[in-house]
């Protein structure tokens, strides 16, 4: 049995650059595609386009480490399981490709990978954006996004994370030197640059320069990481709420409190960064 459930979720149903998708992921994304094509999407503002196909994604279970197979890095593709990252990943590249005249399997595909690597290009593990706020940069750079935090009222985040060089015995990947020695290049470009974030004492105060479809990046007060969850915002009854893939629900799900309150709540998180997608 172990053996036939190992075949069915890791038999990759598409080669193209070595990706894995199981079968009940790639029935799931085909469905989600026929969706979309049905619906007029061309024009839509890929804000907007993120949180319809997000709320498409509610009551998916949460699986963490869905991407951490082993030997050579491949593109992975999971709509069965996903965890806060891969589930933003996912809704960003379906809301991109949706804005095209025909979106396809195989434009997700490509439009997955340009998210989730440095430069757009899977090139082994250490090409995997693994710390978000690197991810942040990254795709700001490719002009997927902007970093609104500083324009709606931010401040300086001291962001100097280091926890994957400090602690390889959470990650397979690591036991190979060479990827630490990746890992602590990418460490050190991190902490170069300079980041903002809004505390979360005053996002309540600033929530009203938060639009639906903006991504929500939480940050720690822990000085070796920089963002320790991610979401997209949407409004209820007035009110910035989370929609995101939660470890509490253990499914996605939209917050049952706004977005403020539910930071309060948790003494692991500090405040947030806003990114704003790009048309």
């Amino acid at each position: 049995m172990r053996f036939a459930f190992y075949v069915l979720f890791f038999f990759p149903v598409s080669l193209w650059g070595q990706t894995v998708c199981s079968l009940e992921s790639r029935e799931k994304l085909d469905a989600l595609l026929q969706e979309i094509s049905q619906k007029e999407t061309k024009g839509e503002p890929v804000a907007t386009l993120a949180v319809t196909i997000g709320q498409s994604l509610l009551g998916v279970p949460y699986v963490e480490k869905t991407l951490e197979l082993p030997g050579e890095e491949k593109l992975v593709i999971n709509l069965t399981g996903l965890d806060c990252t891969t589930y933003l990943e996912t809704v960003v590249a379906l809301a991109k490709i949706s804005q095209r005249a025909e979106p396809s399997y195989e434009a997700f595909e490509k439009e997955l990978e340009h998210l989730r690597y440095r430069r757009g290009r899977r090139d082994g593990y250490s090409s995997r954006l693994h710390y978000f706020s690197d991810w942040i940069y990254q795709n700001a750079q490719k002009g997927i996004l902007t970093d609104i935090t500083e324009q709606i009222g931010g401040s300086i985040y001291p962001n100097q994370p280091t926890f994957m060089s400090e602690n390889p015995k959470y990650y397979p990947q690591l036991s190979n030197p060479e990827f630490i020695a990746e890992i602590k290049v990418s460490e050190s470009e991190i902490a170069k640059r300079t980041y903002y974030y809004i505390p979360k004492a005053e996002v309540e105060s600033l929530e009203k320069n938060i639009r639906p479809g903006d991504l929500i990046a939480i940050t720690t007060p822990l000085k070796n990481l920089d963002v320790v969850h991610v979401g997209f915002a949407v409004v209820q009854n007035g009110r910035i709420h989370l929609m995101h893939a939660s470890t509490g629900s253990m499914k996605v799900e939209i917050s049952a409190r706004p977005l403020s309150e539910y930071l309060l709540a948790n003494k692991s998180q500090s405040g947030i960064m806003v990114c704003r997608l790009s048309d």
